[in-house]
């Protein structure tokens, strides 16, 4: 495994970047924290997507972490320092993490969360913005800022996308804490599966999208599933058709195609 050179990303305190068969792996590294969040956090996170997004080794996103926890949420003595800023330094607070999420969620590679542990409040929010999580049956998950008069704002928009309004209320509103099986149930995670195992799944699923599947379409499909939810249907409708017919002509439908009349089996990383 490969650390990426830090003269490239800054100098990298809270989080570390590696690459290994063309999975990039985005680490929380500050486990005597909780891997909690503060602005140094978000912007070195917001640094290494971008590295991610840009690195031709790189086909396929992990983000995971450090320690027992996989992130307990915002950093308390940040919320403290928070008391003593006015509106206009919270709110340009507020959009730094919220660039983080749209950063994620709309990043041209798959991001996949390794949750090992503990996802609370904008720990959870950074597990739901992941396209898929595996995790274990020991971790607990929660958004639970409204038990400290907080607002569980900007992972509402994503929330509700992904699991639906019934849901995204009942846990937002209630700040109710749930085990990993519920929220596989909820739709927050995608598998939930043995800790001794979990690197080892997250490693075979992200092996199996980059060598079974092209990262060009993946890159199309998930801007889709990004744009479509708020067109109007007859324009979600036009947008598809041209997104279909920009496929059709690009270089991998063209090879994949052809592999596929010669009856040859296709292997994408290379």
């Amino acid at each position: 495994m490969e650390d990426m050179p830090t003269q490239q990303l800054e100098e990298l305190r809270y989080i570390r970047y590696d690459i290994q068969e063309s999975i990039g792996y985005i680490t929380l590294n500050r486990p005597d924290k909780r891997n909690a969040l503060n602005a140094n956090v978000v912007t070195e996170l917001k640094q290494a997507f971008a590295y991610a997004e840009e690195d031709t080794a790189c086909k396929v996103i992990v983000l995971r972490a450090e320690g027992d926890v996989f992130c307990a949420g915002a950093d308390l003595g940040y919320i403290q320092e928070l008391q003593s800023f006015g509106y206009n330094e919270n709110l340009a607070d507020s959009t730094h993490l919220m660039q983080l999420f749209h950063q994620i969620y709309t990043l041209n590679k798959v991001v996949i969360g390794q949750v090992h542990g503990h996802a609370l409040a904008g720990g959870c929010g950074l597990a739901t913005i992941c396209d898929f999580a595996f995790t274990v049956p020991e971790a607990k998950f929660g958004y639970t800022e409204v038990k400290i008069g907080f607002l569980p704002a900007i992972v509402s928009i994503f929330l509700l996308r992904k699991i639906g309004e019934t849901r995204t209320k009942q846990l937002l509103l209630t700040g109710d804490v749930i085990p990993a099986d519920k929220a596989l149930e909820y739709g927050l995670v995608n598998f939930v599966v043995p800790r001794a195992e979990l690197a080892d799944n997250v490693y075979r699923f992200a092996r199996r999208l980059c060598v079974e599947n092209s990262a060009q379409s993946m890159e199309s499909t998930k801007e889709m599933m990004a744009r479509l939810p708020e067109m109007p249907l007859e324009d979600s409708l036009r947008y598809a058709a041209r997104m279909n017919a920009d496929a059709r002509s690009s270089d991998d439908c063209r090879r994949g195609i052809a592999a596929f009349l010669n009856k040859e089996k296709l292997t994408w990383d290379n």
